[in-house]
């Protein structure tokens, strides 16, 4: 084992004094010299790991929950990085053992890929496992979204007799694996009707139905993607009531959000630096994990109210005296989504900058676009100045946008990512908000951009 440890240390070192991150190619040696090490590293963690999967705010939910930890007063393992396949959380754990092996950490928090979850839970044997939502994502890699499904539900049956699963109530996707799960299940969801709709037109035909039945799903309030207050009236699967729950939302623009969340430890107002909706629905996730590990509700509120997103979730930077902008992550329609609706709700002038790759890691398939409700970012026309389009499919996205009614004469392709980067930057006047959308390896790409012109760190130090 020492010698997989040291391999790992060793080329984690090498990878820093390059620059580069090296979060997979470490734990990839360290488990081909010992297949173990993973399981062997991880054991050592007194109150155990939790496990965060599902398809969208795996990152946002961790980090989240990583910040309550930490104002609890708890030492943690956790993948900040967002290396969620198993070499790269290997490589997490490899980063803080001790030069003798030795786990020093009283709690794991892993975010976790859908395909690579099964594996992980069979060596980690996480205590808990927190599910966040299925959209459709990658379809080019998981097929339909049934299999993804699939591939967490088999995960839950490998997880220890004591495990807890911690399901969002409002997706049916998901609360379909409370029945399912062989031991005890909390649900969170949303309670409040202060945002969202009755009109269910906008939800996928193919998410709105009964997982167990196949009929389709009734609708009395509706959020966002499929997620919402349903009941079958076929089979009579219902969505279940939510133990930890929103009671009152309110929006503060880029400000942020505020909002009380009801639980068994009580009832809290709560408050998060980052904007959108769907944040509400992270920051749910992270908190009914901390009521499930009895964390103060001093812990969860300072740590929210403390939290910054990084690494392209939605993340705050300063570009200049009175200039700033916002990096998200899309990779499929329903994220890309609420990203578009946070950006059309943010007052004032702003500038768009699109990057589009359709790498291995991105999804080859970008049909996805089309789905996407571009045609909103038509009804902030005046004050969305520019829009800059790059990236190995950046002209299928200036075209996507064109389609969506978007002046033409508005939209530039720009073929070089960096010129692009810079040039969008430089557009900026004070006052402005640029918007910075980019798929998975893109993101890669510009946070390199942004950290050389000294507007983020590099991603491994945040």
């Amino acid at each position: 084992m020492l010698l997989a440890l040291w391999a790992g240390k060793t080329v984690i070192g090498v990878n820093r004094r390059l620059g580069y991150g090296g979060t997979s190619l470490p734990g990839a040696i360290g488990r081909r010299i010992a297949p173990k090490l993973l399981a062997h590293l991880a054991g050592q963690i007194p109150q155990g790991s939790t496990v965060i999967t599902g398809t969208n705010g795996k990152t946002t939910t961790a980090k989240m929950l990583a910040a309550i930890i930490a104002a609890a007063g708890l030492t943690q393992v956790h993948n900040h990085t967002g290396a969620n396949l198993v070499q790269g959380i290997t490589t997490t754990f490899i980063g803080v053992a001790g030069p003798l092996g030795k786990v020093d950490r009283d709690i794991g928090v892993l975010e976790v890929d859908e395909a690579t979850v099964p594996q992980l839970v069979s060596e980690v044997g996480p205590r808990n496992i927190v599910v966040t939502n299925f959209f459709p994502d990658q379809l080019d890699r998981f097929g339909e979204l049934g299999k993804t499904i699939a591939l967490i539900e088999k995960a839950c049956h490998r997880l220890p007799p004591q495990a807890v699963a911690i399901l969002n109530a409002d997706d049916p996707q998901v609360a379909f694996l409370g029945p399912q799960f062989p031991g005890r299940v909390v649900y969170y969801g949303v309670e409040t009707k202060a945002y969202g709709t009755p009109d269910t037109r906008q939800t996928a035909a193919g998410t709105r139905l009964c997982r167990i039945c196949g009929h389709p799903l009734n609708y009395t309030w509706f959020y966002y993607g499929q997620l919402g207050h349903y009941t079958c009236k076929h089979c009579g699967f219902h969505r279940p009531t939510p133990q930890v729950q929103v009671t009152a939302v309110e929006m503060k623009g880029d400000a942020g959000l505020a909002f009380t969340v009801a639980t068994p430890a009580g009832t809290w107002p709560l408050s998060l630096a980052t904007p959108g909706f769907y944040n509400i629905y992270n920051a749910l996730a992270a908190i009914t994990t901390a009521v499930r590990l009895q964390l103060p509700a001093r812990a969860v509120r300072e740590g929210l109210a403390g939290y910054r997103t990084s690494f392209g979730r939605m993340e705050r930077l300063t570009l200049g005296p009175d200039k700033k902008a916002f990096l998200a992550l899309i990779k499929n329609p329903t994220g890309c989504n609420e990203v578009i609706r946070t950006l059309v709700q943010n007052p004032g002038p702003k500038r768009l900058l699109i990057l589009i790759n359709d790498n291995a890691a991105d999804g080859r398939d970008i049909s996805w676009l089309w789905d996407a409700d571009f045609e909103a970012l038509a009804l902030i026309a005046p004050p969305l100045k520019t829009i800059v389009t790059t990236g190995l499919r950046g002209l299928d996205m200036a075209l996507r946008l064109a389609y969506g009614g978007l002046p033409p004469a508005g939209i530039t392709y720009q073929p070089d990512l960096t010129r692009a980067v810079t040039e969008a930057i430089n557009q900026i006047q004070p006052g402005e908000t640029l918007f910075i959308l980019p798929t998975y390896t893109a993101l890669l790409a510009v946070k390199a951009v942004l950290t050389k012109q000294g507007y983020s760190a590099n991603y491994w130090e945040e």
